[in-house]
This record gives structure tokens, sequence and C-alpha cells, in this order.
């Protein structure tokens, strides 16, 4: 069972590598130059929440399918409907050709990132390992994406980029055909909407944080503080992301197999409370550096607690329910980002979301 854990894990992650960069690439483009794809600002922040809320409502439905239906058969469609999101990126414009893409790529995610939560952590030993390798593994596509495409714009123009990433969602298509077919057995579940747990409730705040105001903020505090720069530099420190995800993720879940993932997550929450502020006062390479290390050293972390407080087939459910959730999070902090950020502080609203992420760090500690 080890072995073939971590050849299926491996798989399911490089799949999701392969299909990332259409969508991570939009998180980059679309702040900067929403003109080009036919929006304006405050659309792009609708688009950049959209695809993360239609999977509160679609995860049930993905996570239906893809207990029935097994790993084969859900990423192979999930990746070519990525293939299908990119081509539009490339030749759509407009707000609601743009949406239906984004709403598309959401359900394709959500099972994506579904199946490698449920196979890194589908045999017990060494679950933290395997989960800090597949997150290394996943990264590695948006590290590469990035500033290659932000290259790639500035050259070319912000569209071109996305014919390239079709044909890397393609590679993903065939890489999904080597996972196992067979299906999962999930438990009987009446309650269409599950309350959320502490893990849940942190997962939702840093999603609001970090995945949301951080990320759309990331672009518009370069592009405000570094001018003709802006594009490169902010491209750059996104892929820090992924390379921090590559290169940290596999300590933190070493860290967590060590030290417990409690622990862990309260210490690296806290310093990523700080790193936020300190990016918000305008510390914008340096903020955004320590922010994307101290995410890489988490994301382990999250997978792991979540499988270690739901033993068994609860595991599956408990994970899509985690996921949802962050999602919710996820999908407000660019909605937050698009009204907020051209109208208030941004130390406060930095700070602010700092001080939410360790709070509910504390109440996760103090809930074991």
């Amino acid at each position: 069972m080890p072995k073939q854990a971590v050849r299926n894990a491996r798989l399911a992650a490089l799949t999701l590598a392969f299909c990332l960069p259409s969508d991570v690439l939009l998180y980059l483009l679309l702040p900067m130059h929403p003109e080009a794809f036919g929006i304006t600002l405050v659309q792009a922040g609708i688009l950049l929440a959209a695809n993360r809320l239609v999977r509160i409502f679609g995860y049930s439905h993905v996570l239906r399918f893809y207990g029935c239906r097994g790993d084969r058969l859900t990423l192979m469609l999930a990746a070519g409907a990525a293939m299908f999101c990119a081509l539009g990126n490339a030749m759509f414009s407009g707000f609601a050709a743009l949406l239906v893409l984004r709403l598309i790529w959401g359900l394709c995610f959500a099972a994506l990132n579904l199946s490698t939560q449920v196979l890194a952590t589908a045999d017990a030993g060494g679950a933290a390992h395997r989960a800090g390798r597949s997150r290394a593994l996943i990264a590695l596509g948006p590290m590469l994406a990035l500033p290659l495409g932000a290259f790639a714009s500035q050259e070319l123009g912000p569209r071109s980029v996305f014919w390239v990433l079709a044909v890397s969602c393609a590679v993903g298509l065939l890489i999904a055909r080597g996972l196992p077919a067979s299906g999962h057995d999930l438990p009987v579940n009446k309650r269409r909407f599950r309350l959320p747990d502490s893990v849940a409730a942190w997962s939702f705040v840093e999603g609001v944080g970090l995945d949301g105001l951080f990320i759309f903020g990331l672009s518009l505090q370069a592009q405000k503080m570094l001018g003709e720069d802006a594009l490169l530099v902010a491209g750059t420190l996104m892929a820090l992301r992924y390379l921090s995800e590559v290169l940290l993720s596999p300590l933190g879940g070493r860290a967590a197999q060590a030290f417990g993932a409690t622990p862990m997550l309260l210490l690296f929450s806290v310093l990523s409370a700080l790193a936020l502020t300190a990016f918000g006062m305008h510390w914008v390479v340096a903020g955004a550096a320590c922010v994307l290390i101290l995410r890489a050293l988490q994301l382990p972390l999250v997978t792991t607690l979540v499988a270690e407080r739901n033993p068994g087939p609860a595991r599956v459910t408990a994970l899509a329910s985690n996921a949802v959730w962050r999602d919710i999070g996820a999908g407000l902090g660019p909605l937050l980002a698009g009204l907020l950020l051209p109208v208030a502080s941004a130390p406060w609203v930095f700070t602010v979301a700092g001080l939410a992420i360790a709070a509910s760090a504390v109440v996760c500690y103090l809930r074991r």
C-alpha cells in the first residue's frame, strides 16, 4: 500500500500541476490588465472569486461523482475541461463569457484538489510527508509558469500565454490516465450543509486573508509601488509562492510529523499575521516573500489535521467540507479586495486580516 499510495499521490499532484497554471496567471493578469479582457477592475475581483464560490454549491456534486467514478475518470474530465477554459481565456472577452469559464474551472479544481488530498492521505502512515511532497509537486507548474507568463505577457500581450497553457492542461489529461479507476466509499450524510469545525474556520479566515485579499492585493500593491516593473516583480513574487511550496511544504509536513500539526499551525499563523501587516505597511517585496514562505509551510498541516481528526471514510467528506469553507473565504477575499483596496487604507486592511488569521489559529489550538 505505501508504494502504491506514493505513486497515486504523485500522479494526482502532477495532473493538477499541469492544469493549475491556466488559473494562476489570471490572478496576475486580470487585476493589472482588465481592459485586455474587456472587463473592469471590480469585475476582475468577481471573476477571481467566482471559481471558488461555485465550489461552495458544487462540491457535493463533485464529491458524489468522484466517489462513484474514481480518480481516473474524474481527473481526465477535469483536465479536459481545464484545457477548454485555457483556450477560452485566449479567445473570449467580456464579463459574461469569462464568468462561464471561471465557473467551469471552479468545478475542475474541486475535483483535482480533492483527489490530491484523498490520495495523499489514503494510508495513515506517512500521510503528512506525502501531503508535503504532493504540495511541492503541484507547485512546480505555477512556479515555472508565472515568471515566464509575466515575461511573455509583457512582450506579446496578456492573452497569448493561454494558448501554451492549454497544451499544459492536455499533458495533465494524459497523466491522469494512470490513476486508479476504482471509486471511494463515502459515509452516508443527510446533512447538506456542514457547520465548520475549528480547522475549517481557520481555513475560511486564511482563505479570506491569504488566498483572497493578499493574492489580489499583490498585483495592485506592486503596480502602485513599483511602476513599470510591477508585472515582472509581481509574477516573480507569485512564483516564489510556488517555489516555497516546492522547497518548504515537505518541511512543513515533517514539522507536523515531529512536533504536531496543531502547534505548528499556530506558530506559522502568528508569523503570517506579522508578515501580512508588514506587506500592508508598504514593505511589498519583503512582506510578500515572508507571507508566501509561511503559507507554503502551512499547507500540509491543514490536510494532516483534517485527516487526524476524521479517521476512516469520514476523511473524504471532511476534506471536501474543509475545502468548501476555504473556498468561501477565498471567494470573498477578491470581492473585498476589489471593493476595499481602491478606497481604504492598505495597512488597515491587511493588519485586520492578519489578526483574524492569528485569532482563528488560537481557537484551533485550544479546541484540539
